[in-house]
């Protein structure tokens, strides 16, 4: 059976991959690239600071880095313990899809689609019930995952993956702030 699931994610790769223009190529990997997306990381950390004390801003922003950092180092040691190749190195699938950015590395799971729904939801989580548009943020993350499958660097299982552990750590951490906020009355 797990054969099959890996069957089905190269296929499902080589589609979805297969979909792509050469026309849309420099969106693509101007989309992957995480410095297109400072300027909405940077609004992000200003909206914390004009709609929050300075402290508590503080407080939630270093919530953020900590997810973040902890989401990537747990992305880190579940690909070297895991060392799946990603398709661009792959030879037998590489001569199939477009490969638009050689990365290194291997490929399971998305530190792209884990930290960005970590991040996302994390937000959500906080903003939501202030802030009706901040589920329009899930577009980030969606967008930016993509990226990686249109440029050829991971398979579609690293995406989902990715996201599902973002997302769990981003309830975790979020739980773990409301529990100090509490506790320390900030």
């Amino acid at each position: 059976m797990f054969k099959d699931i890996l069957i089905w994610d190269k296929r499902i790769l080589i589609y979805l991959n297969n979909l792509g223009s050469e026309s849309y190529d420099l969106f693509w990997i101007n989309t992957t690239d995480i410095a297109s997306w400072i300027p909405l990381i940077i609004s992000l950390i200003v909206f914390v600071f004009i709609r929050y004390p300075k402290k508590r801003a503080s407080i939630i922003i270093s919530a953020f880095v900590i997810l973040l950092l902890f989401t990537l180092g747990f992305t880190d040691l579940t690909k070297s313990y895991f060392e799946r190749l990603r398709p661009n190195n792959d030879m037998d699938i590489k001569p199939l899809i477009r490969v638009l950015v050689n990365a290194r590395g291997f490929s399971f799971f998305s530190g792209h689609a884990s930290s960005s729904f970590a991040m996302t939801s994390f937000a959500i989580l906080l903003f939501r019930e202030k802030n009706k548009w901040v589920w329009s943020l899930l577009f980030w993350p969606i967008i930016f995952a993509y990226s990686r499958i249109y440029v050829g660097v991971h398979f579609p299982s690293d995406i989902l993956v990715g996201a599902v552990v973002g997302i769990f750590f981003a309830y975790i951490f979020y739980a773990i702030f409301n529990y100090l906020i509490a506790l320390y009355k900030v």
